[in-house]
């Protein structure tokens, strides 16, 4: 099984910086994508940012020029730096892992989720 763990969420005042963290460990064999989606209350989860094992990035729009996604060296770990927070930004944030567990059954997997607010 895979295992993925959150970490870095909490309270920022606007235009302050969050660095969110999720560290993947378990039976895998290869990882193929690594993102971070966010949920705000009464609105459909959305993608944030998104990493592919060859390091191409996508952000959503809304995000651009103010997050960067990236992975550190271990390639199993997945990073967002948030800049320039907005209140609009406030929601939980989930890790989600597309990969290989074996050399044929690919599958996806989310972290638990970890909430930011950014409030005054």
């Amino acid at each position: 099984q895979v295992q993925l763990v959150e970490s870095g969420g909490g309270l920022v005042q606007p235009g302050g910086s969050l660095r969110l963290s999720c560290a993947a460990s378990g039976s895998i064999f290869s990882i193929t994508t690594m993102a971070w989606y966010r949920q705000a209350p009464g609105n459909q989860r959305e993608l944030v940012a998104i990493i592919t094992s060859g390091g191409l990035t996508n952000y959503a729009d809304t995000v651009k020029g103010r997050f960067t996604i990236s992975r550190g060296n271990d390639k199993n770990t997945v990073y967002l730096q948030m800049n320039s927070l907005k209140p609009e930004d406030t929601a939980v944030y989930y890790c989600n892992v597309n990969l290989y567990v074996t050399i044929l059954q690919r599958r996806d997997f989310w972290g638990q989720g970890t909430q930011v607010t950014v409030s005054s």
